[in-house]
């Protein structure tokens, strides 16, 4: 699934380890999702929208939409 997860996590000035660590999640996950290779439950979506302060939709691409 396409994302704006780096995008985001660089305007923060933020680390991988420092975003999984805010998310309850390993840096490699943070890695995995940034890269596309792996997709996010959709608890986990929301806490990431959540954490940036921005709709689901706002970070996520639906290509399904």
């Amino acid at each position: 699934m396409k994302n704006r997860l780096k995008l985001l996590r660089a305007e923060k000035g933020w680390t991988q380890e420092q975003l999984g660590q805010a998310l309850g999640v390993s840096r490699q996950a943070v890695n995995a999702l940034e890269t596309e290779k792996h997709d996010p439950s959709l608890d986990l979506a929301y806490r990431i929208a959540a954490l940036f302060e921005r709709p689901v939709e706002a970070v996520f691409d639906n290509p399904h939409a």
